[in-house]
């Protein structure tokens, strides 16, 4: 979809100070010439009056995810999931024609999640609700995300079949996407606990990439699924290729600490499934004339 001349990330309070500057910091490194604001979400007034400012017809947003997340201590009912119904509060409000929310795919079963999708329904949005697994959408790397578009006035399922469509076959590998520039064949990825394999091979999609970034210890134990024991050759991925798995170019500047970096890669929607969205919605578009889009 082109970009409009200025595009303005909104970054709830809720989140830590730490993780909002940096992400400030990644944005403004990247996209010198777009605003960024820092602002709670939750005063929903004040989303709407930035919003109102810009007039956009479509509005991007992912409301923050760790309350739905396997990693980490979950809180389904409150916290930053209520962010979810703040999010679904501003958009009926302000009535983009379009708008997409993202979440992880455990999102779907909670509570703030169907209160969200009512609050939409009751605006009078047509829903098209999907779980997209990244290794189908051009990323090397076993990621699903809980994708919900909204069309005003639209039919539910209206992006379905422009989502669905173009997935691959087969899940992508590492091999494919990177071809030889991968200086190794297998690679340690820490799991949450060694009741789960650690070494991973280039011939198979990666495993999610998460915040965290750990070197093999010296007392791994290994695991029957792993390809290979764990000897010398064998490492942790580097900050750079973890951040390629994303699909981040490799011009794109990532400032900050290494584990602030780390964090902001883990956290990140891998750029290719993003990609493959927003051309199916634009396919969408420019088909159905629903909207005008200007280059």
């Amino acid at each position: 979809i082109p970009r409009p001349p200025r595009s303005t990330p909104l970054y709830s309070s809720a989140a830590s100070d730490v993780y909002k500057r940096q992400a400030l910091e990644v944005y403004r490194a990247n996209f010198p010439d777009h605003e960024a604001v820092s602002m709670d979400l939750s005063n929903e007034y004040a989303a709407l009056q930035l919003l109102n400012s810009y007039q956009p017809n479509l509005v991007i947003g992912g409301p923050p995810c760790q309350d739905f997340s396997s990693a980490g201590k979950r809180d389904e009912s409150g916290g930053r999931a209520s962010l979810t119904i703040n999010y679904a509060n501003v958009i009926s409000q302000y009535r983009p024609t379009f708008f997409l929310m993202e979440n992880v795919a455990r999102a779907a079963n909670s509570q703030a999640f169907k209160a969200a999708l009512n609050i939409f329904k009751c605006a009078g949005y047509g829903l098209t609700i999907q779980l997209l697994n990244a290794s189908l959408c051009g990323t090397p790397q076993s990621r699903k995300r809980l994708i919900v578009v909204g069309q005003l006035d639209g039919k539910d399922g209206f992006l379905d079949s422009a989502l669905l469509g173009g997935l691959s076959d087969k899940p992508l590998t590492l091999r494919q996407y990177f071809h030889n520039r991968l200086p190794f064949e297998h690679y340690y990825r820490h799991p949450r606990s060694y009741a789960r394999r650690a070494v991973f091979s280039i011939d198979e999609p990666s495993p999610t990439i998460r915040g965290v970034n750990r070197p093999v210890p010296k007392g791994y134990p290994g695991h029957a699924g792993d390809p290979v024991p764990v000897n010398s050759a064998i490492r942790s991925l580097t900050t750079r290729e973890r951040a390629s798995i994303q699909t981040f170019p490799a011009s794109f500047e990532l400032p900050g600490t290494k584990s602030e970096v780390e964090q902001v890669i883990g956290n990140a929607v891998p750029v290719k499934l993003a990609e493959y969205v927003a051309l199916a919605l634009s396919r969408y578009i420019q088909q159905t004339k629903c909207i005008t889009v200007t280059c």
